[in-house]
């Protein structure tokens, strides 16, 4: 702390953001090597594990967007800092989803039972509402002079466009981001998590200024809880049906059009 002191208070307040950053990781990190070891049934272990990954996701990215504010002339610092935890999370998070739409797309594709995923969708929205309030308290202590209760009560829309282009941003990221988890499977893991960690970068360098570019509903429901109370309709639309729509067309082109399209010129050509 004596060292934190002798720094600009600009570079005091990013430091004290980035390590409480990494101790939400190691936090999460340690509750799940003692889940792992004292859960035995499978349901609780993985609304347990399901709870820990959003909880860090959304948590840090609470952070992240306090950390953004900072040095918001500078964007490149912000999205250096998108990558790098994209990474954090890609490797310590391995085995759960952190967003409905994941586990929606494996329901559908039959790589997780409907109780199951219903588990895991549950577990991903209280997750969500409880990392708000674990936000609040620790803002309440007000580490940084960008950490204030007002902050997170108050509704700050990052809609920055017309509605129909927040839909089609935020159905478009989804719809990419979900083809590279689904096609991604088969490159070596180290490389499959720099990749997405790639996309996601820039994904939100693509849409962040106008939407925020989240794609994911509990993410998007922890961030803006108080605009969903507001603006329901518009945030419900926005965050949560587009991007499971942008899944839907992902899974429908992927798995039952381009497959119907090959068998039908494969069929053509021997004829």
């Amino acid at each position: 702390m004596s060292v934190l002191l002798g720094l600009r208070p600009e570079v005091q307040d990013t430091c004290i953001s980035l390590g409480l950053m990494l101790l939400f990781v190691l936090f999460v990190g340690l509750a799940r090597v003692i889940a792992r070891q004292q859960l035995h049934r499978p349901v609780v272990h993985a609304f347990v594990l399901e709870f820990l990954a959003t909880f860090q996701l959304c948590c840090c990215t609470h952070e992240l967007q306090v950390l953004s504010e900072q040095d918001s002339a500078h964007p490149t610092w912000t999205l250096t800092l998108i990558y790098f935890f994209s990474l954090v999370h890609g490797l310590t998070l391995v085995g759960t989803a952190s967003n409905p739409c994941g586990v929606m797309m494996q329901m559908i594709l039959g790589g997780m039972s409907p109780e199951m995923g219903a588990v895991r969708l549950l577990a991903q929205l209280v997750s969500a509402l409880c990392s708000r309030y674990c936000i609040s308290a620790l803002w309440s202590l007000s580490l940084t002079k960008y950490h204030y209760d007002e902050r997170i009560l108050a509704c700050r829309n990052p809609i920055h466009t017309d509605m129909s282009k927040a839909i089609i941003i935020e159905a478009i990221c989804s719809f990419i981001f979900h083809s590279a988890l689904l096609h991604f499977q088969e490159v070596r893991t180290k490389l499959r998590i720099h990749l997405l960690a790639a996309l996601i970068t820039f994904l939100a360098y693509a849409g962040g200024s106008l939407t925020g570019a989240l794609f994911n509903p509990a993410l998007a429901l922890s961030l803006h809880f108080p605009c969903f109370d507001e603006l329901f309709y518009k945030f419900f639309v926005v965050y949560w049906l587009a991007p499971s729509v942008g899944v839907l067309l992902m899974i429908l082109m992927f798995s039952f059009f381009l497959p119907w399209l090959h068998n039908n010129q494969m069929t053509n050509k021997k004829e």
